[in-house]
């Protein structure tokens, strides 16, 4: 045999020999792109998390409005209305956009209570209150000034939409740049005495039980309320995380007294609002349902 020949087989023995002791100490195969197959299966992998990471963001994003970083907000959980409220918040006022499932702006809304629009406002501790009433600047847009303090909130947009079906749902709203939110558990009132700059009002409950149906009944002291917003006083009630919403006008015309029920035990903080000598009040409770 020639001298090339044999130096050629010797050649190719060194390369597959240098081959399979390539694949016996990695534990690989080189694929035909030149590439072993961990590489490729970390690229896919990294592929696939950078997808799922991008629409993690994407979802979050969906689910807040922001108007210049100062505000925004996020829809509650599933329900069956038909009307959804975008808010954002700008130079001191909110604004209030109604739309319907196919995006068409809402503004056929019925009057409840003298006002096309209550706006309820807590803090996400429930501490804060507000009852606000947006004014219509356009159709299916409603603004209103709120002087709320940078932090985290609840937004309860309380409309009457005509021939479309709605729910009044929480919507965490965010206004500026508030310090690290911290909830703190509700205590319940030992007595449901109220004074608040100089009126006193006592609570009188019915009862506190699960499934029936309750009178809340309010001492004023002897004090007569005026009219406030076609009614002798208005009650909001909210459980401890602020999901469950009921408004509450009273069932006569001429007592401040309330009828509602509760379908779930727990706590929950009632504020009931009441006008004396052409200022409103509000009388904040907190009772534990059983």
């Amino acid at each position: 045999m020639k001298k090339w020949a044999i130096s050629a087989v010797v050649y190719l023995l060194v390369v597959v020999g240098a081959y399979y002791a390539y694949v016996s100490f990695t534990g690989n195969e080189v694929n035909h792109s030149g590439e072993d197959e961990n590489h490729s299966a970390e690229t896919e992998n990294s592929e696939e998390a950078g997808h799922e990471e991008g629409h993690e963001e994407n979802s979050e994003t969906l689910g807040h409005e922001e108007n210049n970083g100062d505000s925004h907000a996020e829809h509650g959980g599933d329900h069956n209305s038909e009307v959804l409220p975008m808010l954002h918040e700008e130079r001191g006022n909110i604004f209030i956009t109604l739309k319907d499932m196919n995006g068409n702006l809402v503004s056929n809304l019925e009057v409840n209570h003298e006002k096309l629009m209550h706006l309820i406002v807590v803090g996400t501790d429930l501490q804060v209150y507000k009852h606000l009433h947006p004014e219509s600047t356009e159709p299916g847009v409603y603004k209103v000034g709120h002087g709320l303090e940078d932090g985290e909130y609840k937004f309860f947009v309380d409309i009457k939409p005509k021939d479309l079906a709605y729910e009044v749902q929480p919507i965490n709203f965010i206004i500026g740049n508030p310090d690290e939110g911290h909830e703190h558990g509700l205590q319940v009132d030992e007595q449901l005495v109220k004074e608040v700059e100089g009126h006193s009002v006592t609570l009188q409950p019915t009862s506190l039980n699960v499934d029936e149906d309750i009178q809340l009944k309010f001492d004023l002291n002897g004090e007569t309320p005026e009219q406030h917003l076609g009614a002798l006083g208005h009650v909001v009630i909210l459980d401890e995380k602020a999901k469950e919403y009921i408004h509450v006008h009273p069932f006569d015309g001429n007592e401040p007294i309330f009828e509602t029920k509760f379908t779930d035990s727990g706590i929950y903080k009632i504020w009931a609002e009441f006008k004396f000598d052409g200022e409103v009040f509000v009388f904040p409770y907190v009772v534990e349902i059983k």
